[in-house]
Protein backbone atom coordinates (compact mmCIF):
# COMPACT_ATOMS: atom_id res chain seq x y z
CA UNK A 1 0.00 0.00 0.00
CA UNK A 2 1.43 3.35 -1.04
CA UNK A 3 1.92 5.97 1.66
CA UNK A 4 -0.42 8.96 1.62
CA UNK A 5 2.10 11.82 1.51
CA UNK A 6 -0.19 14.71 0.60
CA UNK A 7 -1.88 16.42 3.54
CA UNK A 8 -5.06 18.48 3.73
CA UNK A 9 -6.68 16.54 0.91
CA UNK A 10 -10.30 15.40 1.07
CA UNK A 11 -12.39 13.07 -1.08
CA UNK A 12 -15.09 14.90 -3.07
CA UNK A 13 -18.27 13.05 -3.97
CA UNK A 14 -19.63 13.66 -7.47
CA UNK A 15 -23.16 14.73 -8.33
CA UNK A 16 -23.18 12.19 -11.16
CA UNK A 17 -22.81 8.80 -9.50
CA UNK A 18 -21.04 5.80 -10.97
CA UNK A 19 -24.40 4.02 -11.35
CA UNK A 20 -25.68 6.93 -13.45
CA UNK A 21 -22.68 6.72 -15.77
CA UNK A 22 -23.14 2.98 -16.17
CA UNK A 23 -26.83 3.43 -16.93
CA UNK A 24 -25.97 5.99 -19.62
CA UNK A 25 -23.44 3.58 -21.15
CA UNK A 26 -25.89 0.69 -21.03
CA UNK A 27 -23.54 -1.68 -19.24
CA UNK A 28 -21.51 -2.06 -16.08
CA UNK A 29 -17.91 -0.96 -15.59
CA UNK A 30 -15.20 -3.49 -14.86
CA UNK A 31 -11.47 -4.11 -14.95
CA UNK A 32 -10.51 -7.09 -17.10
CA UNK A 33 -6.95 -7.88 -16.05
CA UNK A 34 -4.96 -10.04 -18.48
CA UNK A 35 -1.82 -11.49 -16.89
CA UNK A 36 0.82 -13.90 -18.18
CA UNK A 37 4.33 -14.25 -19.49
CA UNK A 38 5.78 -11.96 -22.13
CA UNK A 39 4.59 -13.10 -25.58
CA UNK A 40 1.76 -15.22 -24.17
CA UNK A 41 -0.76 -13.19 -26.19
CA UNK A 42 -2.13 -10.74 -23.58
CA UNK A 43 -2.09 -7.59 -25.70
CA UNK A 44 -3.31 -9.31 -28.86
CA UNK A 45 -6.23 -10.95 -27.05
CA UNK A 46 -7.09 -7.72 -25.20
CA UNK A 47 -7.13 -5.79 -28.48
CA UNK A 48 -9.35 -8.40 -30.11
CA UNK A 49 -11.75 -8.36 -27.16
CA UNK A 50 -11.76 -4.57 -27.34
CA UNK A 51 -12.72 -4.72 -31.03
CA UNK A 52 -15.47 -7.28 -30.43
CA UNK A 53 -16.94 -5.27 -27.55
CA UNK A 54 -16.76 -2.07 -29.60
CA UNK A 55 -18.70 -3.81 -32.38
CA UNK A 56 -21.33 -4.66 -29.76
CA UNK A 57 -21.61 -0.98 -28.84
CA UNK A 58 -19.82 -1.28 -25.49
CA UNK A 59 -17.64 1.48 -24.05
CA UNK A 60 -14.11 0.17 -23.52
CA UNK A 61 -10.50 1.23 -23.13
CA UNK A 62 -7.19 -0.67 -23.18
CA UNK A 63 -4.30 0.01 -20.82
CA UNK A 64 -1.30 -1.76 -22.36
CA UNK A 65 2.01 -2.36 -20.60
CA UNK A 66 4.38 -0.81 -23.15
CA UNK A 67 2.07 2.11 -23.91
CA UNK A 68 1.69 3.06 -20.25
CA UNK A 69 5.44 2.84 -19.69
CA UNK A 70 5.92 5.39 -22.46
CA UNK A 71 3.83 7.97 -20.60
CA UNK A 72 2.34 7.67 -17.13
CA UNK A 73 5.01 5.27 -15.90
CA UNK A 74 8.02 6.28 -17.98
CA UNK A 75 9.98 7.00 -14.81
CA UNK A 76 9.74 3.36 -13.67
CA UNK A 77 12.13 0.50 -14.44
CA UNK A 78 11.77 -3.23 -13.83
CA UNK A 79 12.97 -3.69 -10.27
CA UNK A 80 10.52 -5.41 -7.93
CA UNK A 81 9.73 -2.02 -6.38
CA UNK A 82 9.16 -0.33 -9.73
CA UNK A 83 7.04 -3.22 -10.98
CA UNK A 84 4.88 -2.92 -7.87
CA UNK A 85 4.48 0.84 -8.37
CA UNK A 86 3.74 0.30 -12.06
CA UNK A 87 0.85 -2.02 -11.22
CA UNK A 88 -0.38 0.18 -8.34
CA UNK A 89 -0.69 3.20 -10.64
CA UNK A 90 -2.39 1.16 -13.34
CA UNK A 91 -4.81 -0.24 -10.78
CA UNK A 92 -5.79 3.25 -9.65
CA UNK A 93 -6.27 4.45 -13.23
CA UNK A 94 -8.24 1.34 -14.17
CA UNK A 95 -10.46 1.84 -11.12
CA UNK A 96 -11.30 5.38 -12.29
CA UNK A 97 -12.13 4.15 -15.79
CA UNK A 98 -14.37 1.38 -14.41
CA UNK A 99 -16.05 3.88 -12.11
CA UNK A 100 -16.84 5.93 -15.22
CA UNK A 101 -18.63 2.87 -16.59
CA UNK A 102 -16.00 1.66 -19.02
CA UNK A 103 -14.97 -1.95 -19.48
CA UNK A 104 -11.25 -1.45 -18.94
CA UNK A 105 -8.92 -4.05 -20.44
CA UNK A 106 -5.38 -4.23 -19.08
CA UNK A 107 -2.50 -6.23 -20.55
CA UNK A 108 0.44 -6.45 -18.14
CA UNK A 109 2.75 -9.28 -17.20
CA UNK A 110 2.09 -8.23 -13.58
CA UNK A 111 4.20 -11.14 -12.30
CA UNK A 112 3.60 -10.75 -8.57
CA UNK A 113 0.41 -12.09 -7.02
CA UNK A 114 0.38 -9.52 -4.22
CA UNK A 115 0.36 -6.63 -6.70
CA UNK A 116 -2.60 -8.06 -8.63
CA UNK A 117 -4.44 -8.78 -5.37
CA UNK A 118 -3.85 -5.17 -4.41
CA UNK A 119 -5.69 -4.01 -7.52
CA UNK A 120 -8.51 -6.49 -6.85
CA UNK A 121 -8.88 -4.98 -3.37
CA UNK A 122 -9.51 -1.55 -4.95
CA UNK A 123 -12.51 -2.78 -6.89
CA UNK A 124 -16.11 -3.51 -5.88
CA UNK A 125 -16.99 -7.20 -5.73
CA UNK A 126 -17.41 -8.68 -9.20
CA UNK A 127 -15.78 -5.80 -11.08
CA UNK A 128 -12.24 -7.20 -11.18
CA UNK A 129 -11.86 -10.02 -13.68
CA UNK A 130 -8.43 -11.67 -13.51
CA UNK A 131 -7.61 -13.64 -16.65
CA UNK A 132 -4.57 -15.88 -16.90
CA UNK A 133 -3.31 -16.11 -20.47
CA UNK A 134 -1.71 -19.52 -20.07
CA UNK A 135 1.22 -20.24 -22.37
CA UNK A 136 4.30 -22.26 -21.57
CA UNK A 137 7.73 -20.64 -21.53
CA UNK A 138 8.53 -22.76 -24.60
CA UNK A 139 5.54 -21.36 -26.49
CA UNK A 140 6.42 -17.80 -25.51
CA UNK A 141 10.07 -18.23 -26.53
CA UNK A 142 9.01 -19.56 -29.94
CA UNK A 143 6.89 -16.47 -30.51
CA UNK A 144 9.21 -13.87 -28.93
CA UNK A 145 8.11 -11.03 -31.30
CA UNK A 146 10.33 -8.47 -29.58
CA UNK A 147 13.36 -10.76 -29.25
CA UNK A 148 13.32 -10.30 -25.47
CA UNK A 149 13.77 -13.94 -24.52
CA UNK A 150 16.78 -14.19 -26.78
CA UNK A 151 18.31 -11.15 -25.10
CA UNK A 152 17.46 -12.49 -21.64
CA UNK A 153 19.05 -15.87 -22.42
CA UNK A 154 22.16 -14.02 -23.62
CA UNK A 155 22.32 -12.05 -20.38
CA UNK A 156 21.55 -8.75 -22.09
CA UNK A 157 18.36 -8.27 -20.03
CA UNK A 158 18.42 -8.90 -16.28
CA UNK A 159 15.41 -9.71 -14.12
CA UNK A 160 13.34 -10.98 -17.04
CA UNK A 161 10.12 -12.69 -15.99
CA UNK A 162 10.22 -16.43 -16.60
CA UNK A 163 13.98 -16.52 -17.09
CA UNK A 164 15.71 -15.05 -14.03
CA UNK A 165 12.72 -13.46 -12.30
CA UNK A 166 9.62 -15.36 -11.10
CA UNK A 167 6.10 -15.33 -12.46
CA UNK A 168 3.47 -16.02 -9.80
CA UNK A 169 0.41 -17.36 -11.61
CA UNK A 170 -3.02 -16.51 -10.18
CA UNK A 171 -4.34 -19.12 -7.76
CA UNK A 172 -8.03 -18.47 -8.48
CA UNK A 173 -8.39 -16.45 -11.68
CA UNK A 174 -11.87 -15.79 -12.98
CA UNK A 175 -10.83 -17.25 -16.34
CA UNK A 176 -7.91 -19.21 -17.81
CA UNK A 177 -7.20 -18.97 -21.54
CA UNK A 178 -5.30 -21.79 -23.25
CA UNK A 179 -2.92 -19.77 -25.38
CA UNK A 180 -0.81 -22.83 -26.15
CA UNK A 181 -3.47 -24.50 -28.27
CA UNK A 182 -6.19 -22.01 -29.20
CA UNK A 183 -6.29 -19.09 -31.61
CA UNK A 184 -6.77 -15.43 -30.75
CA UNK A 185 -10.37 -15.15 -32.03
CA UNK A 186 -11.47 -18.22 -30.09
CA UNK A 187 -9.87 -16.95 -26.89
CA UNK A 188 -11.36 -13.47 -27.34
CA UNK A 189 -14.80 -15.03 -27.82
CA UNK A 190 -14.33 -16.91 -24.54
CA UNK A 191 -13.68 -13.61 -22.76
CA UNK A 192 -16.71 -11.89 -24.28
CA UNK A 193 -18.92 -14.88 -23.40
CA UNK A 194 -17.61 -14.81 -19.82
CA UNK A 195 -18.32 -11.08 -19.42
CA UNK A 196 -21.82 -11.62 -20.79
CA UNK A 197 -22.42 -14.55 -18.41
CA UNK A 198 -21.49 -12.34 -15.46
CA UNK A 199 -23.97 -9.65 -16.50
CA UNK A 200 -21.27 -7.06 -17.19
CA UNK A 201 -22.45 -6.24 -20.71
CA UNK A 202 -25.78 -4.85 -19.55
CA UNK A 203 -27.00 -2.68 -16.68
Amino acid sequence: MAEQKATNVHWHDHKVASADRKKLNGHKGAVVWFTGLSACGKSTIANTVDHKLHELGKHTYILDGDNVRMGLNKNLGFSAEDRAENIRRIGEVAKLFADAGLITLTAFISPYRADRDGVRALMPEGEFIEILVDASIETCEKRDPKGLYKKARAGEIKGFTGIDDPYEAPEKPELVLDSNNKGIDELADEVVAFLKSKGLLSV
